[in-house]
């Protein structure tokens, strides 16, 4: 029986809430699909930051880099200045973990309505791949003369070949487990040295796959076409920025943050990859019961999926569908039942529902991810 470890790092506001419930899913997928999995459970977060005066420390990072993948809830806390968490943390472990590519799914579920018109479950199945450590993201500028008239910032970006091919390289290994086509978005109009990197990238490694179509499309018009005609897209490779701006924009054409997952995926498996929600802390509802945690346990299906368990990433994935499918509402107090509950629902249905095997199974992210781990890492299965 396969043992894997997860480091738990439940954050700030709901995170904690979301991330029991979607660990309740994961273990009645453990249970059902024959493995072990053991949590270990890191402080770290608002809390922790303002009783140390530190967001996280080198033996931390050494302690969660032992772990097979990290599960983490959500950071974020109004008593502590923008950017001190989330650099601090999220950034600094995408960084050192190698964690180069970003996964955001953008599915619309049968049964949950987006706000956007003539979007169904039918048309709406893409995947955003966004290179996650370099980019505008890396920290590096300066403000000269702050708070004058005569204030000065510089923000640099940062491309290089070897992570942007690495995100090429992925997304064209995604879409050929899946409908086989890739789109390149970016500005190569106007940032026309890296998006001339990024061009030429996409260029070379297609010849590698000659049964995967490939396109362009400016970051501006994918504002419009992403909503307007999602069916269009397959994969959607992109860089930092754009993919940070242009995934919210799908989770809005999903139904909303509260169903939107991601990876920080190592595409290398040199070190653990990082899940988690793309909605944030919320402290206002923070113990309420009143967060869905369909974005924590579709992340957490992500990981199943990473880990190179397909069956059970697609069956946690199933379940959540079914469970958000029935809610009159998909967050507060008027979907019917707490966080815990919808856990509890979720890790009912993994345990008693039918194994997924149809076609849209067999082409989903979930399936896909877990095609590519099997075939990295054999033994794991």
């Amino acid at each position: 029986m396969n043992t894997y470890s997860l480091a738990v790092i439940g954050g700030d506001g709901i995170g904690p809430d979301v991330t029991q419930a979607a660990l309740a899913g994961v273990q009645a997928a453990a249970e059902r699909y024959g493995f072990t999995v053991r949590t270990t459970s890191f402080d770290l977060g608002a809390e922790h930051y303002l009783r140390t005066g530190e967001v996280m420390d080198r033996p931390t990072t050494v302690a969660l880099e032992k772990h097979d993948a990290v599960l983490l809830g959500a950071v974020g806390d109004p008593r502590v200045a923008p950017g001190i968490l989330e650099r601090g943390l999220v950034v600094a472990l995408r960084t050192a973990f190698n964690q180069s590519v970003n996964i955001r799914p953008v599915r619309l579920y049968p049964g949950v309505e987006s706000p956007v018109r003539g979007v169904t479950s039918q048309n709406c199945d893409l995947v955003v791949v966004r290179e996650n450590t370099e980019g505008l993201y890396t920290g590096g500028g300066s403000l000269s003369h702050a708070g004058s008239d005569r204030a000065v910032a510089v923000q640099n970006s940062i491309t290089t070949a070897g992570a942007t091919a690495e995100a090429v390289e992925f997304a064209f290994q995604l879409a050929q487990q899946r409908r086989r086509r890739v789109t390149l978005c970016h500005k190569t109009n106007i940032l026309v040295h890296a998006g001339q990197l990024w061009q030429q990238t996409v260029n070379r490694i297609a010849e590698s796959y000659p049964e995967v179509e490939h396109d362009y499309v400016h970051a501006d018009a994918m504002c419009q076409h992403l909503p307007l005609d999602p069916g269009r897209f397959d994969v959607i490779v992109t860089d930092n920025l754009f993919g940070d701006i242009i995934s919210d924009l799908g989770a809005t054409v999903q139904g909303g943050l509260g169903l939107a997952a991601s990876a920080n995926f190592n595409p290398r498996g040199t070190a653990p990859s990082m899940y988690e929600p793309v909605h944030g802390s919320a402290p206002d509802i923070a113990g309420k019961g009143w967060a869905n945690p369909a974005a924590a346990a579709l992340s957490a299906a992500l990981c199943l999926a990473g880990l190179g368990q397909r069956e059970a990433a697609l069956s946690l994935e199933a379940a959540v569908a079914s469970v958000v499918a029935e809610l009159p509402a998909l967050a507060g107090p008027e979907m019917g039942a707490d966080t815990a509950a919808l856990g509890h629902r979720i890790a009912q249905r993994v345990a008693e529902g039918e194994p997924v095997r149809d076609g849209t199974g067999e082409q989903s992210l979930m399936s896909a991810l877990g095609r590519l781990a099997q075939r990295a890492h054999p033994m794991s299965v």
